[in-house]
């Protein structure tokens, strides 16, 4: 492919795409014996930008319909500091490349903290914001950030978004540009075209083949095995009942109580909720058979409640709030359930979400995550690279030494 075939651009809404469009980048189907470009990277000594294999997985939150009912809903917006950036790259006039991308006036709802970049920045005269944000917002979760149409010379297209990241960030006087929870493809490969390097910690499940929740309650020790077995039983000790409505199910009823819940733990946590009701409605007409959501009942009336999004091998948890609170219905709403339905699915993960190590009591293992940084004043880039250098090895050695504190049964131990 001709590079001067292709040209780049940068819109201000997700609505100034075409769903079709923009879903062709970010969810295509990979046919199983097809080798693009980035896909040899992987045996030079770069890196592989996308998944060879017989499908690439759906991501629902990398789809239009998501990204439209963020904005739509004004959650990510102008005006909330999420200006929409989005890079767009074509050939011959067709979108076959994009990077869903933010102007950024703050660093609040990115899960990957760099506040103390800005501050370092800001004292030394420097002027940190705006920033671009390339990433789904309010969204700790992996999945692609460049996306590509299938067909297309991968390699070559994802390098000219690489390069569109970097122009763009000058061309809008930003200071910086953040990948932010992308594929380690995708980060070793960014890293090859200027992007700094970093690593951190979440904690996944891992299904390994399981026919029922009692199935993965017999890989764990003793201990563990009956911790889990007895938090169950007390999560709903008190007349409670758990619901897991996808679809049609999910009623505006439920969004109204869950609403509620996310507001009461949100503004707790975070002081003000980045989401909007009307985004709960949207994703319910547009996405609903991607949600699951997990409420707890009692005495007539929804008390607590957990929405996760469905893709095609991962299950991944979101938002949790509560307006009663009993022991343990956190965990039986946010993972032990997630668990459940996992199985039931033949869901290969699920992603709970940002921090918490109290989850490996719960059979979630550590993972580590992957971001990359452009850095355009040299002097910071160089201190942050040092910085990242340091970082990357603590993140490794903290990962090492939890998985070793795992809830899982030793091989000489008995069942």
């Amino acid at each position: 492919m001709d590079s001067s075939e292709i040209t780049l651009e940068a819109v201000s809404s997700v609505s100034q795409v075409p769903a079709a469009d923009w879903d062709a980048c970010a969810n295509p189907a990979v046919p199983a014996d097809s080798i693009h470009g980035l896909d040899r990277l992987a045996s030079s000594d770069t890196a592989d930008v996308s998944c060879a294999g017989s499908k690439a997985p759906y991501n629902p939150f990398v789809s239009h319909a998501f990204f439209s009912s963020l904005e739509a809903s004004g959650s990510a917006v102008a005006r909330t500091g999420w200006g929409p950036r989005h890079l767009l790259s074509r050939l011959d006039g067709e979108i076959v490349g994009l990077v869903p991308c933010f102007l950024k006036s703050h660093s609040q709802g990115e899960y990957v903290f760099d506040r103390g970049w800005a501050d370092a920045y800001e004292r030394a005269g420097g002027r940190y914001y705006p920033k671009l944000q390339a990433s789904v917002p309010f969204t700790p979760a992996t999945g692609p950030r460049l996306l590509i149409r299938d067909g297309m010379d991968r390699e070559r297209v994802g390098t000219m978004l690489a390069a569109g990241l970097v122009a763009l960030c000058e061309a809008t006087k930003a200071s910086s540009v953040h990948v932010t929870f992308a594929p380690e493809a995708e980060w070793k490969f960014l890293a090859t075209h200027g992007f700094l390097q970093r690593t951190d910690q979440q904690f996944h499940w891992h299904n390994l083949g399981f026919g029922s929740f009692d199935d993965f309650l017999a890989t764990l020790n003793s201990r563990h095995r009956k911790a889990i077995k007895r938090e169950r039983r007390e999560a709903v000790a008190n007349g409670i009942t758990i619901h897991a409505l996808t679809g049609s199910d999910i009623t505006e009823d439920a969004w109204d109580a869950f609403f509620a819940f996310y507001m009461e733990t949100g503004s707790r946590k975070w002081g003000r909720p980045y989401l909007t009701r009307t985004f709960f409605s949207l994703i319910g007409e547009s996405m609903a058979k991607d949600v699951l959501l997990v409420m707890a009942r009692r005495n007539g009336r929804w008390i607590a409640g957990a929405i996760n999004f469905i893709g095609s091998d991962t299950l991944f948890g979101r938002n949790w709030g509560a307006i009663e609170h009993h022991p343990f219905l956190h965990f039986e709403v946010c993972y032990y359930q997630a668990i459940d339905f996992a199985i039931r699915r033949g869901l290969k993960t699920v992603e709970a979400g940002a921090q918490g190590e109290h989850k490996i009591a719960r059979g979630y293992l550590p993972q580590t995550t992957y971001s990359a940084h452009y850095i355009a004043d040299p002097d910071l880039r160089r201190a942050i690279s040092d910085y990242l250098r340091r970082e990357r090895a603590y993140v490794a050695e903290a990962g090492r030494e939890l998985a070793e504190h795992g809830p899982f049964r030793k091989t000489d131990e008995p069942s």
